[in-house]
C-alpha cells in the first residue's frame, strides 16, 4: 500500500509520534463535513490511517461552528463536536471549484489509498473529480461516497439529513409508542449507521486493492443503512403482510423484556427464558412461582394476558423499592438487568472506564477534553483515540510540501490566489 514517505515527518504533527495502528501506510482523504463522513475517516485514523482532512478555505466544515465549545483564556473558541469526529487527522485547505484545486486533487488522489466524500450523489461528478475521473490516476483508489440516497436510483440528487434516513428507511414509523405519533430514535442514527457501513466497505475494498491493484468505488447509502437496521421487519412483511408499529419498550413477542420502574429510576430486565425465570424467582425469595402452573414456562409468559395479569405485576412488586443500582448488584452475573443511566452514570460506569470508552485528549489552547474513545479494541495494534483535531488549513503548507511535492513558490501563489 502507498506509504506515507516523502519526507514527511508525521510525527512532528500528530502526538505520539508515527501511526503505529493495522493501518499504518494507508493515505485516506477526507473531503467530508459534520459526521457521517468525519465519523467514517476518525475511525480510519483511530486506527493507524494518515487521515488528510480536505476543506473549502472559504466554507469550512460548518461542524466547526457546533456546541458545545472549548473557549481559550484568550476568549478563542473550538467546537468539542467537531474535535470528537476529526480527531487524528491532519487539516488541509483546497478549493475544488478551481481548476488549480482539482489538479491538485488529482495529483493527491494519484497518491492516496482511500477517499471518502460525502456530498449529494452526483456532485463530485459536478465539479469534475468523482471517481470515473480519479480512477484514472490511481486505479488503486478505493473511493467511499456516503449519501442519503446512495449513487444510483431517482432520489440520488436529492438532499438529506439523519432524519430523511430516518423517515424514508422505515425506522422512524417503528419506534415510540402505539398511542402516540412515531418518534425518531435520540441520536443520528442514520449518520452513525452509514458511517459503520463505510468503515466495512472501506476496509473490504483496501483488501481487494491489496491483492488485486483494482480499487473500486464504496457507495453507502443512509436510506439503505437505516433499513438494515429494523431488524424482522421486511422480513415480516413480505412473508406476513405485517407492518410494523411502534412497540414502546416492549418487545413483540418475548416477555418479559422492557424497561421497568423502579425507586429511583428505571431498569431494563430480560429474563425471558425458563432458566432466567427460576433465578429471578429465587433472588426475590419466592423460589416456589418459577413452578406455579400458570407461568412456569416461557410460551404460558409470552401469553398477553398471563404477562398483564401475572408476571408484569410480580416485576414491579420486587422492584418498586429498590434503587437500580441495587437492583443491578443483586442480579450480578446471574441475570439480564441493567439500570438506565444517563450520560452522566454512563461517562462513570467502572466498565465504561475500564475499556477506556471516555478518554482524555488535551488541547495546549483550551485544556483537556474528554471524548468517546474508539470501540474496536485490537490487542496488538489498538487503535489510538487520542489525537488532536487540526485547525482549519493547520497542515496545508506542510502537506504539499511533502506529499504533492510543490516548491515554496507555488504554495506561496495557490495561497495568494486563494486556492488553498
Amino acid at each position: 500500500m502507498t506509504e506515507f514517505n516523502a519526507g514527511f515527518d508525521l510525527g512532528a504533527v500528530l502526538p505520539g509520534g508515527p501511526a503505529r495502528g493495522a493501518l499504518r501506510g494507508v493515505v485516506v482523504l477526507d473531503i467530508t463535513r459534520v459526521v457521517a463522513g468525519p465519523f467514517c475517516s476518525m475511525m480510519l485514523a483511530d486506527l493507524g490511517a494518515t487521515v488528510i482532512k480536505i476543506e473549502n478555505p472559504k466554507d469550512p466544515d460548518y461542524a466547526r461552528e457546533f456546541p458545545p465549545l472549548l473557549t481559550s483564556p484568550g476568549g478563542e473558541a473550538f467546537s468539542a463536536f467537531f474535535a470528537q469526529y476529526n480527531r487524528n487527522k491532519l487539516g488541509m485547505t483546497l478549493d475544488l471549484s478551481r481548476p488549480e484545486g482539482k489538479e491538485l486533487l488529482r495529483t493527491l488522489a494519484g497518491r492516496a489509498d482511500v477517499l471518502v466524500e460525502n456530498f449529494r450523489g452526483g456532485t463530485m461528478d459536478k465539479l469534475g473529480v468523482g471517481y470515473d475521473e480519479l480512477r484514472k490516476v490511481n486505479p488503486r483508489l478505493v473511493y467511499t461516497a456516503i449519501s442519503g440516497y446512495g449513487q444510483t436510483g431517482p432520489y440520488r440528487r436529492k438532499p438529506a439529513y439523519d432524519n430523511s434516513a430516518q423517515a424514508t428507511g422505515g425506522l422512524w414509523s417503528m419506534n415510540g409508542f402505539p398511542d402516540r405519533p412515531p418518534v425518531r430514535v435520540g441520536t443520528i442514527i442514520g449518520d452513525l449507521s452509514a458511517t459503520l457501513y463505510a468503515v466495512i466497505g472501506t476496509l473490504a475494498a483496501l483488501r481487494h486493492a491489496e491483492r488485486t491493484g483494482e480499487g473500486q468505488l464504496v457507495d453507502i447509502s443512509q436510506q439503505d443503512s437505516v433499513l438494515s437496521l429494523t431488524e424482522n421487519a421486511v422480513v415480516s412483511h413480505t412473508v406476513e403482510g405485517k407492518v410494523p408499529a411502534p412497540l414502546g419498550n416492549e418487545h413483540p413477542f418475548v416477555k418479559p423484556y422492557e424497561l421497568y420502574p423502579c425507586k429511583d429510576g428505571f431498569v431494563f430486565f430480560g429474563g425471558y427464558t425458563d432458566k432466567f425465570w427460576r433465578l429471578t424467582c429465587e433472588m426475590f425469595g419466592e423460589p416456589e412461582l418459577a413452578a406455579d402452573p400458570e407461568i412456569d414456562t416461557m410460551a404460558k409468559r409470552f401469553t398477553p394476558e398471563v404477562y398483564e395479569r401475572r408476571v408484569r405485576p410480580l416485576l414491579h412488586r420486587w422492584f418498586a423499592d429498590r434503587a437500580k443500582l441495587e437492583l443491578e448488584e443483586l442480579a450480578g452475573d446471574l441475570v439480564p438487568l441493567s439500570a438506565i443511566k444517563d450520560i452522566g452514570e454512563v461517562i462513570a460506569d467502572p466498565q465504561i472506564q475500564a475499556r477506556d470508552m471516555v478518554v482524555d485528549v488535551e488541547y495546549p489552547e483550551f485544556g483537556p477534553l474528554r471524548m468517546v474513545g474508539s470501540p474496536v479494541k485490537l490487542d496488538v495494534t489498538p487503535a489510538r483515540p487520542r489525537g488532536l483535531a487540526p485547525q482549519v488549513g493547520e497542515h496545508t503548507d506542510q502537506l504539499l510540501r511533502a506529499f504533492a511535492d510543490l516548491s515554496e513558490e507555488r504554495i506561496r501563489a495557490l495561497r495568494e490566489a486563494g486556492v488553498v
